[in-house]
């Protein structure tokens, strides 16, 4: 059975879990969902997580202080650039990502004051 283009990974993972186990969506769709959000709470306390079949995904330290490094000088950046006398287009685009850079930010920042 071939991913059709108009179904997310996830959900072709879903259906085809459904009919081959004869169970209902539904039921498969909370189990995957469990998953990736214990997968995702593993993430925030744990450095190395092992997915059987997948491979492992690691924090690395070093390149987080590299990103974070450039989310605050971005952050900087694109305050001053808001403080100046700028079209309302650009004022949003700007604003977008500012966002962006505050949420980098807030999701590296507790990592990185456990080390």
């Amino acid at each position: 059975m071939d991913k059709p283009i108009s179904l997310s990974v996830k959900q072709f993972l879903i259906r085809k879990m459904a009919v081959d186990l004869m169970v209902s969506e539904k039921t498969i769709e909370a189990v995957v969902n469990h998953q990736f959000n214990s997968m995702l709470d593993a993430m925030k306390t744990a450095d190395i997580i092992d997915l059987s079949g997948f491979g492992r995904f690691l924090f690395n330290s070093t390149k987080a202080v590299r990103i974070m490094q450039k989310y605050t000088a971005n952050q900087k950046l694109y305050k001053e650039l808001l403080s100046g006398d700028i079209s309302e287009q650009k004022r949003k685009n700007l604003e977008g990502k500012l966002n962006t850079a505050n949420v980098g930010i807030k999701a590296l920042k507790p990592r990185m004051n456990e080390d």
